[in-house]
């Protein structure tokens, strides 16, 4: 044996192979996870936990919906609006998807800008991300509002199967408390970047070692998955 294969040999462990291997990998912080921050794991332990969730309120929804003997209100008048005296289907959840679509966008540039330190483009962004976010939230509020007046409830509607006032409620209430939360978040890291919290390693809470800007990353994360889920609700409980 060379003394460099000697070396190599007493540096590193041996590697299993097969599924002993794949899960020798799996099972050790040092190899699968070690560049990775305790606050990124967490994040993507967290969505993953809510994928869970909202899988299956999507599931439920679609089982309901097959199994029901009453047939469903047709979504493409139970959600069009009335514009210069012509009913436009789907007018209102159109221009919400387009909101929460284009705020991905500008969440992505304000993660872009604050791992190039950045912190006033990042700010900006941001708050531009929560006003798209609070934007849609005010739109899903005069959606509810309008349905609640036709008499939309719970536990019936006058268009159809009953299920319909539980499924809405449920679905879109969930994802509207999760971007409720998002904007709220956003506007707490937005104020810290743009007060240099994370260049001055200023304690507090959401305040990461000095000079990152995890936090931005991970906030755009979360958002990016409240926008995926939106993309399935709207697919599923709009357009089917």
């Amino acid at each position: 044996m060379t003394e460099s294969a000697l070396t190599d040999s007493l540096e590193a462990p041996p590697r299993q192979g097969g599924w002993h291997g794949f899960a020798a990998d799996w099972s050790s912080d040092q190899r699968a996870f070690k560049s990775a921050t305790w606050g990124k794991a967490m994040i993507w332990i967290f969505l993953l936990s809510d994928t869970f969730i909202f899988s299956c309120f999507l599931l439920s929804y679609m089982t309901v919906r097959m199994s029901t003997t009453v047939p469903w209100p047709d979504p493409g008048k139970v959600f069009a609006l009335t514009i210069a005296g012509r009913e436009i289907p789907l007018i209102l959840i159109a221009i919400m998807t387009f909101i929460l679509i284009s705020s991905s966008g500008t969440m992505a540039m304000a993660v872009n800008f604050g791992y190039r330190h950045d912190r006033v483009k990042s700010a900006v962004l941001m708050l531009a991300t929560a006003a798209f976010g609070a934007s849609f939230v005010g739109m899903q509020a005069f959606e509810w509002t309008h349905l609640i007046l036709e008499g939309v409830r719970p536990w019936g509607n006058p268009w159809g199967a009953a299920q319909f006032g539980s499924c809405f409620f449920l679905i879109t209430g969930f994802h509207g408390t999760h971007v409720t939360i998002g904007v709220i978040f956003l506007l707490i890291t937005a104020r810290k970047v743009l007060r240099g919290d994370f260049e001055s390693g200023r304690r507090g809470f959401f305040t990461s070692r000095k000079g990152r800007y995890e936090i931005v990353e991970t906030m755009g994360l979360y958002w990016h998955f409240v926008d995926l889920v939106w993309v399935f609700i709207f697919a599923l409980f709009y357009l089917w």
